[in-house]
Parts: C-alpha cells; sequence; structure tokens
C-alpha cells in the first residue's frame, strides 16, 4: 500500500470555486507575502551577498517541477566550462534539519536529504546543507567553490542572488493564479518575471521561456548488475513508485514509452520502509531516482532505478554561461 500523499485541491487546477474559508485565508496569505517583501525592499530586512556568484533553481508554485535535475545539469556544464560549482540546498526532510553539514555521495538520505545525497552521487559536486543558505553558500565558497548553485530558496531573500532562474511544470503551469492555499501559487506571477531565465518542463515553451525535457534510456538495479534498455519494459506491466513532488509525470513518462504502470503514489520526501515495496507480486518495480537512493539498504533484484537528465537547446547554456563569467569578472 501507498503512503498518503498530500492532496492537491481540485480547485488549483480544474477551474472549479475555491471555498469562501479558504479564499480569505488566500487574502492573509497575500498580505504577509507583501509585508515581507516591502521590508526587503525598504532595507528594513537585509540581503546578504556570498563571496562568490550565487544562481537560485527555484518556482513560484507548490510542488515538483524539476528542479533537481536542473541544478544537476547546471553544476555538469559550468563545471565543462572552467567553473568549480557548489551546491546549497536546505536539505528538506532530513531527521536534522537545524544542524548544517556536508553531503556526500555515501551520505545516509536521512541524514543530508534525499535530492542533496541524489546531486551529490550524480555529479560529485560539494553539497551542503543548511536552513540558512546564507551560510551554506559561505561555506561552499570557504571549500573552494567559485559560482553556487541553490537547489530551491527562491524565496529565501536574505541570501543576495545574482542570477534565478524560474522551472515551471510546462502542464500545470500557475494553476488558477492565486495564492495559496486558494491556489498552488507561494508568490504572485508577477514576482516570476523579474527572474532572469524561465525553463519549462515539458509541455509547450511560450515566447521568452526555454523548454525543458526529461530524457531516461536505462532501468539502473538497486542491487548490482548492469543498467538495462528501460525500451525491454516496453508492452510488460510494472510497478512505478513515485514520492516526488508530482508523481503522475513519472507515471505518464513511463507510459509513453509503452510500459504498462501500475501506480503507487507517495509522498514527497517520503521516509520509506520495506513494507512500502510491498505489493504482493513480483513485478518489477520502477522508481525515480530521488526514491532509490533511499530504497537501496532493503532493496531486491527486481526493483530499479530509474535516472533522468535534463535536456536544454544549447542557445540556454551558451547564454547561461557567459552570464556567470560575466558575473566573475
Amino acid at each position: 500500500m501507498a503512503a498518503p500523499t498530500s492532496k492537491t485541491p481540485a480547485y488549483w487546477y480544474d477551474g472549479s470555486a475555491v471555498p469562501a474559508p479558504v479564499r480569505m485565508l488566500s487574502r492573509v496569505y497575500a498580505a504577509a507575502v507583501r509585508l515581507r517583501g516591502g521590508l526587503y525592499r525598504l532595507g528594513l530586512l537585509r540581503r546578504r551577498r556570498a563571496p562568490v556568484p550565487v544562481i537560485v533553481v527555484g518556482n513560484i508554485t507548490v510542488g515538483g517541477t524539476g528542479k533537481t535535475p536542473l541544478t544537476i545539469a547546471l553544476v555538469e556544464r559550468l563545471r565543462a566550462a572552467g567553473f568549480t560549482p557548489g551546491v546549497a540546498s536546505r536539505g528538506y526532510g532530513r531527521q536534522d534539519e537545524r544542524t548544517p553539514r556536508w553531503v556526500e555521495p555515501g551520505t545516509a538520505p536521512a541524514e543530508g536529504g534525499d535530492e542533496p545525497v541524489l546531486i551529490a552521487r550524480r555529479t560529485g559536486a560539494k553539497v551542503r546543507v543548511d536552513r540558512d543558505r546564507l551560510a551554506a553558500a559561505r561555506a561552499l565558497a570557504q571549500a573552494g567553490c567559485d559560482v553556487v548553485i541553490c537547489d530551491d530558496g527562491l524565496q529565501h531573500y536574505r541570501l543576495h542572488r545574482d542570477l534565478e532562474i524560474e522551472v515551471i511544470d510546462g502542464q500545470r503551469r500557475y494553476g488558477n493564479g492565486q495564492l495559496l492555499p486558494a491556489g498552488p501559487l507561494r508568490e504572485p506571477v508577477a514576482r516570476a518575471q523579474r527572474c532572469d531565465f524561465h525553463v519549462v518542463n515539458g509541455g509547450q515553451a511560450a515566447f521568452g521561456e526555454w523548454p525543458m525535457r526529461l530524457l531516461t534510456r536505462q532501468a539502473v538495479p538497486l542491487v548490482g548488475g548492469k543498467p538495462r534498455d528501460l525500451a525491454l519494459f516496453a508492452g510488460h506491466r510494472v510497478h512505478a513508485v513515485a514520492g516526488i513532488g508530482y508523481p503522475p509525470r513519472f507515471f505518464d513518462m513511463l507510459r509513453g514509452l509503452g510500459i504498462g504502470v501500475v501506480p503507487h503514489a507517495f509522498a514527497d520526501h517520503h521516509a520509506y520502509k520495506a513494507e512500502d515495496l510491498a505489493f504482493g507480486s513480483e513485478l518489477p518495480v520502477l522508481m525515480t531516482e530521488k526514491d532509490a537512493v533511499k530504497c537501496a539498504p532493503f532493496a531486491a533484484d527486481w526493483q530499479f532505478s530509474i535516472p533522468v537528465s535534463a535536456e536544454l537547446p544549447e542557445a540556454f547554456w551558451i547564454a547561461l554561461t557567459e552570464r556567470v563569467q560575466g558575473l566573475r569578472r
């Protein structure tokens, strides 16, 4: 049985009416957002600079949009361009979020957070988790990084950022355009317009936006063995496991490859136990890479991780690299 997922209210995306009490709460939230923004604009709350350029990858909506795959791609591209990038993250879901720490490929997800551990394993870059992203950026600079990438943190205004990359779900976009809890927005849409780059994950990119596709070709066994071509699962039924911000994206990706999906959606950052994957039949189990880092300690032979890679137009990488090189100068 899948763990309960955090239900997204239907009215966020289907055009139905928002209940009156929820609209009232949304107005209170909107007032708090305006107050906080005003305090920063007036200088009563201060932004602090890190010693090196900071790139924030984030979104103004609740839920997953593909920030982590883009962060991994940024690390790889900037490294290829001669930079030494590091990654700052809060490490949401780890056991002690109040304690800063370095995350390495061998760090347990419960200690470092699932996404930071995944980034460390995929890139080998220095990864620092800290609720205070300014402190994380300073630690990365002291460790030799010459550019810091924040995985999430668009609303963490205390840290001055030199570039902001908004990641948009190309299918759901901004939903009904309303602020929490009446809609999926953490901040008004006008806030997103101030970002330097707008990356659209799936769907149709509009003028001024950069399209991103998440590509996958292999299924990697959780218990040793060689990766398999994902096309081998076409025409077969599998259990599909996703504990991410928007599980249907993973299920639809597999269906698009001709795979028969038995979906199992878990809450984002779910802490898995072996019994969570006891589905009553020994069909292959395909899961996101983010889930796999937490399931590896009790994995079985028929369970596979499905890594994804972010693909964007080469013009995007040229424009981004030029901006970062200008900041370094």
